[in-house]
């Protein structure tokens, strides 16, 4: 009796092993045809996302790389596709203000979560011994390595973007935290898409009450010498400096400007200057509205 119990002991522990190992075998299988779809899906991706002078391009990159992020947040190479890519869709695409602001908040949330998710960054936050978590993350920030210029950059202007159209106060609110993030960047990277962090304190110090103007003025300045083939530079400093400043004849002498330049003179950013051209277009329909 007690050897057909020892008998029994030994199948059951024979069959958990097979079925643990078959487990396994299928969870690795699993695992892999995940990754090989991941790989299929930002592949789709990047592929749509240097067509994106398309409208319906752009449109099906976020649709995978929303899939893809959906499985694996933590993978920079989506992420970092994800959340320009987000903001493109709501700066250029978009009409309807809500489905606007919906992907750029999702775009900074996405950023956001990226930079907080960080060994690195988390390691930074982990090591500053003084004030609460919110002194912490921005002093973190503040020594951020270069590794997260994409996410910190992103955070703030898809933020920033999202605050356009809110209450000052809502702005003010969140000044501290947009500065340190861009001032950050361009201490890093001061090149970054096209001067961006310049291009972002020119539009931001236009929309923040007790700032002196030219403080606008000076960043979109350096933006603009830093990259004269990027067409953003000059049709924000339009739209926002001239316009805050009631500069109507640089206003249109500037948007006339980006109208009769050759938008492909930079082939990386051909389909952003042919958008910022579209908008000189309608900047320019609408300038006695907006210099009554």
């Amino acid at each position: 009796m007690k050897s057909i119990s020892i008998y029994l002991k030994k199948i059951a522990m024979i069959s958990f092993t097979l079925l643990s190992l078959n487990c396994t075998s299928q969870k690795i299988e699993l695992e892999s045809a995940q990754s090989q779809n991941i790989e299929f899906l930002i592949e789709q991706a990047t592929n749509l996302w240097e067509k994106r002078s398309d409208t319906i391009a752009v449109k099906q990159a976020n649709y995978f790389l929303g899939l893809a992020y959906n499985v694996k947040k933590t993978n920079t190479q989506i992420t970092d596709l994800y959340i320009k890519s987000l903001f493109f869709q709501g700066m250029f695409l978009e009409e309807d203000n809500n489905i606007k602001d919906s992907l750029f908040l999702k775009g900074s949330e996405v950023a956001k979560n990226s930079v907080l998710n960080n060994n690195i960054f988390k390691k930074l936050v982990q090591n500053s011994s003084i004030g609460d978590s919110t002194f912490k993350i921005l002093s973190a920030l503040s020594e951020a390595p270069k590794d997260l210029v994409t996410s910190m950059y992103w955070w703030a202007t898809n933020k920033l973007w999202y605050l356009n159209t809110k209450p000052a106060i809502e702005r003010i609110n969140e000044r501290e935290l947009l500065e340190v993030i861009m001032h950050r960047v361009i201490s890093l990277e001061p090149n970054y898409d096209y001067g961006g962090a310049y291009r972002f304190f020119g539009v931001f110090y236009s929309r923040i009450p007790g700032v002196e103007l030219s403080q606008s003025k000076t960043y979109f300045e350096k933006a603009i010498s830093s990259n004269e083939a990027y067409l953003g530079n000059k049709v924000q400093m339009s739209e926002f400096y001239y316009q805050k400043s009631e500069d109507k004849t640089s206003f249109i002498k500037q948007l006339e400007l980006v109208k009769s330049l050759d938008a492909s003179m930079n082939n990386n950013s051909m389909a952003e200057n042919l958008y910022y051209q579209k908008r000189a277009d309608k900047l320019l329909l609408q300038q006695y509205t907006l210099f009554e």
